[in-house]
């Protein structure tokens, strides 16, 4: 047989194998959901993807993962992508070899790394081996957890082992109706509880935003591919580089009048062409977090809810933004905070320590991180709101309006503890807790005592946060030698 025809027959060989079962497509289909090849043609540049691996094999039984590299935007990424239609995505030996190699891929260049998961778990006829695995992903994820940003988009079950692969993600997508997340599969939840749960009810978009499970939802497939390429833009290659700067509205741009307790007015007016990407919105409403841009630079924004139980720390909203901060310190992402909380909120009695844990691990994480770090107090920062947020030791410069309230008591509590002769003398209480507000604990005072840095007009706040960005651009800080800090979990 001649060369010709012996590549010939190896490459109608190879188009079989790539373009899959007909019948578990058809199938996969039907359940509105793309194939695997599919959704990596959507999420990359046309003519861009280049497939690895794409023959592995045993016994022509192949891998059920799709990997390789291509670009969106002209910028480079690694990607793999898990089959439905082989052996419903299960991790086995050569699935897990196929991925390991992207993400030391990843590593070596310094590039993103997208996951695109649809996985019923484990290959339960490799045994321990699958396990094993399945451990070696883990690990060269951890280890490539915050060298390379990692994404990843849920579209299909993520059951069990496959749900940690998205929890290990630096952000995490997920398209209602066809994707859910969950330790156990329904059969197992609805058997355990004597509830009935499907994959919806169980572990489906709306649960697992509800739950801080996933970052960001979207309608569909389509929309969330769109949401990765969306975080993609505003993050750098890697962290030995800076996330690009661009041009896109005035720096001298003023802000409208708002309300310091209309969160979303807010993180809308502080952001390049009012544009930020939301993450956790669901979960933690008392603070706020988003990607943005802001004088053309990606930044972390960080924003207290007032209207949420008067911004208060409390657990879930303290740990939610406590990971967005370590997330964004590494990759040197400027955190920027607007601060309008009354401190820690008063927990259950049996949640005591949870509240205590979660705030530890949001002074911990503003304290650690060696990035850019600007505040604006807009309202109250009262007590560890202000320790954490806002205070010289967790931020390079702090900023606030006119009317904030800086103290470690509440005007109220202040005036029941430190106003008391005042209140026996007969002062009305309301007129107590308003001087307390306007001249003890009020920022002309905090600026006299060095505790910020100037007191500035509301509207000129975007002005004086992009000054402060371009001022510390080259700030260089580095954390003691040591192997690792031990974050409070």
């Amino acid at each position: 047989m001649s060369n010709t025809q012996d590549l010939k027959k190896m490459l109608e060989k190879k188009m079989s194998i790539l373009q899959g079962d007909a019948e578990r497509i058809a199938k996969q289909r039907a359940q509105g959901k793309l194939t695997a090849r599919e959704r990596v043609a959507k999420l990359l540049d046309e003519g861009s993807f280049v497939e690895t691996d794409a023959l592995v094999s045993k016994k022509d039984d192949y891998a059920g993962v799709v990997t390789g590299y291509g670009t969106v935007q002209d910028r480079p990424v690694y990607i793999f992508a898990q089959d439905f239609t082989v052996h419903g995505g299960a991790m086995g030996v050569q699935h897990a070899q196929k991925i390991c190699k992207i993400l030391d891929l990843a590593q070596k260049t310094g590039a993103p790394v997208i996951a695109l998961c649809d996985s019923a778990g484990v290959r339960l006829d490799e045994g321990a081996e699958a396990m094993n695995a399945y451990a070696q992903v883990y690990g060269k994820l951890a280890k490539l957890s915050g060298v390379c940003p990692i994404i990843a988009v849920v579209l299909g079950p993520a059951i069990g082992g496959a749900a940690l692969i998205a929890q290990l993600a630096d952000v995490s997508i997920m398209a209602e109706k066809v994707g859910s997340m969950m330790v156990y599969g329904p059969q197992v939840m609805s058997a355990v509880s004597g509830k009935t749960f499907n994959d919806e009810t169980a572990g489906g978009a709306k649960v697992m935003a509800e739950q801080g499970g996933v970052a960001l939802t979207a309608a569909d497939e389509d929309a969330a591919i769109a949401l990765a390429v969306q975080v993609l833009d505003l993050l750098p290659g890697s962290n030995a580089e800076d996330a690009p700067v661009v041009d896109a509205d005035d720096l001298n741009r003023v802000l409208p009048e708002i309300d310091a307790a209309d969160a979303a007015g807010l993180m809308a007016a502080m952001a390049d062409e009012g544009a930020y990407v939301e993450l956790y919105s669901q979960w933690g409403k008392e603070i706020r977090v988003a990607l943005t841009r802001i004088g053309g630079y990606s930044v972390g924004l960080v924003v207290s809810d007032a209207s949420v139980n008067e911004g208060m720390l409390a657990p879930a909203a303290a740990a939610k933004a406590a990971r967005f901060i370590r997330f964004c310190d590494c990759y040197s992402l400027p955190v920027v905070s607007l601060i309008n909380s009354k401190g820690v909120a008063v927990p259950d009695v049996k949640a005591q320590s949870w509240t205590m844990i979660t705030t530890a691990q949001l002074l911990y994480a503003y304290a650690e991180a060696t990035c850019t770090k600007v505040s604006v107090v807009v309202g109250n920062a009262i007590g560890q709101s202000y320790i954490a947020m806002a205070a010289k030791g967790s931020a390079d410069m702090t900023y606030a309006w006119p009317g904030a309230v800086i103290s470690a008591l509440t005007p109220a509590a202040a005036a029941q503890v430190l106003c008391a002769d005042e209140l026996k003398a007969g002062k009305a209480r309301a007129d107590v807790e308003a001087d307390y507000a306007a001249n003890v604990a009020d920022g002309i005072n905090a600026a006299k005592a060095g505790l910020i840095d100037d007191v500035v007009d509301p509207a000129e706040t975007r002005k004086y946060v992009i000054a402060a960005i371009e001022m510390l651009a080259s700030k260089r800080e580095s954390n003691p030698p040591k192997k690792h800090g031990n974050l409070p979990l």
